[in-house]
C-alpha cells in the first residue's frame, strides 16, 4: 500500500508557450561534454498497461543507471513516507470541514478504501485523496517505474532518485490544507464522477505522447491543486532536477523517468536542459 501510494502521490506531480514539441515520451540527451548519451522518459504513475515499447527498454539496456523522482526502492521509502504524512500543529481534517461535509467524507472513505475519516483524520487531505487514485480507473492498477525497476535490477543496475521523500512531501507543505480538504470534500460529493473523467483524460493525453498537452491539461484541472500550484508541483522542482540530471548524465549514461508532466512546456525538462546548452532529441 505504501508503495503504490508513492505512485499515486507522484501521479499528481505529473497531472506553453513557444514551438510544440514532438509527439513522443521518450527523448535523447546529448552534448555540452556529455560523452555517451543519456535518455529521458515521460511515465505515468498509475495505468493499466505497463508493457514499455521496445525503443524504450533499448534505450534502457544501453544505459548504465536508472533516476526516477525518487528511489522507490530504498529500504527506508516507507518509514520516511510515514514521517511526511500528517498535518503538523495539530490540524486535522474535522477541523478543517464541516460536521456534515466529515460525515460526507467519512462515509465515502469508508465505502471506498475500508478507512474512516475518524481513522485518517490526522493525515494529510492529499495523501487521502491519493489512496483513492486505483478507484478512478477501471482496472488493476500498474506502474511505468515498476517496470524500469524490473529491467535494471534483472541488469544489476542500482536505481537512484532526483529528490528525497522528505523535499517531495514538503511540497505539499505549501499547499494551504484547506485548499487540499476541499478537494477531497468536493470528490467526496461527486462519487469520484469528475475524478474519474480527468483520468481518462489524462490518459488519452498519456497515450497520445503528446507532453505539451500534459501541461496544458494540469493548468485547467478542475482540481485546484494541480490547476493553481503547477509552479509548485512542477515548475519549481523541474528547475532544481536540472543541475543534477547535468551532472548525473556527464559522468555516467543514465536514463531518466519522471512524470510526462514534468517535461513539457517552457519550464519544462526538455527546454530547461537545451536552455543549458544541451541537445535533447526526440525518439519515435
Amino acid at each position: 500500500m505504501i508503495r503504490l501510494l508513492f505512485w499515486v502521490v507522484l501521479c499528481c506531480f505529473s497531472f506553453v508557450q513557444g514551438q510544440t514539441l514532438e509527439k513522443t515520451l521518450l527523448w535523447k540527451i546529448s552534448g555540452n561534454g556529455i560523452e555517451n548519451p543519456s535518455y529521458l522518459y515521460g511515465t505515468i504513475h498509475i495505468t493499466c498497461d505497463n508493457q514499455l515499447p521496445t525503443k524504450v527498454v533499448k534505450a534502457l539496456n544501453e544505459t548504465q543507471q536508472l533516476y526516477l523522482e525518487l528511489d522507490l526502492d530504498s529500504p527506508t521509502l516507507q518509514q520516511e513516507m510515514m514521517m511526511g504524512m500528517t498535518m503538523r500543529n495539530g490540524i486535522t481534517m474535522s477541523s478543517l470541514s464541516s460536521e456534515e461535509d466529515f460525515k460526507i467524507v467519512d462515509a465515502f472513505l469508508k465505502k471506498n478504501i475500508g478507512f474512516s475519516a475518524t481513522m485518517l483524520n490526522a493525515i494529510k487531505p492529499f495523501m487521502v485523496s491519493a489512496m483513492l487514485y486505483p478507484k478512478m480507473i477501471d482496472c488493476q492498477v500498474k506502474s511505468i517505474e515498476n517496470a524500469l525497476m524490473e529491467i535494471s535490477k534483472n541488469k544489476n543496475q542500482s536505481v537512484f532518485g532526483l529528490e528525497t521523500v522528505k523535499e517531495q512531501m514538503e511540497v505539499f507543505e505549501t499547499i494551504a490544507y484547506d485548499i487540499q480538504m476541499e478537494e477531497l470534500i468536493k470528490t467526496a460529493k461527486s462519487e469520484l464522477v469528475n475524478d474519474r473523467k480527468e483520468m481518462q483524460q489524462v490518459m488519452a493525453i498519456y497515450a497520445s505522447e503528446d507532453v505539451d498537452k500534459m501541461v496544458e491539461f494540469s493548468k485547467k484541472s478542475d482540481n485546484k491543486i494541480s490547476s493553481q500550484f503547477d509552479s509548485v508541483l512542477l515548475e519549481n522542482r523541474n528547475v532544481n532536477w536540472i543541475p543534477k540530471i547535468i551532472e548525473i548524465a556527464q559522468q555516467k549514461s543514465t536514463f531518466f523517468g519522471v512524470g510526462a508532466a514534468h517535461l513539457g512546456g517552457e519550464m519544462g525538462v526538455i527546454r530547461l536542459l537545451r536552455k543549458s546548452g544541451f541537445t535533447v532529441e526526440p525518439v519515435f
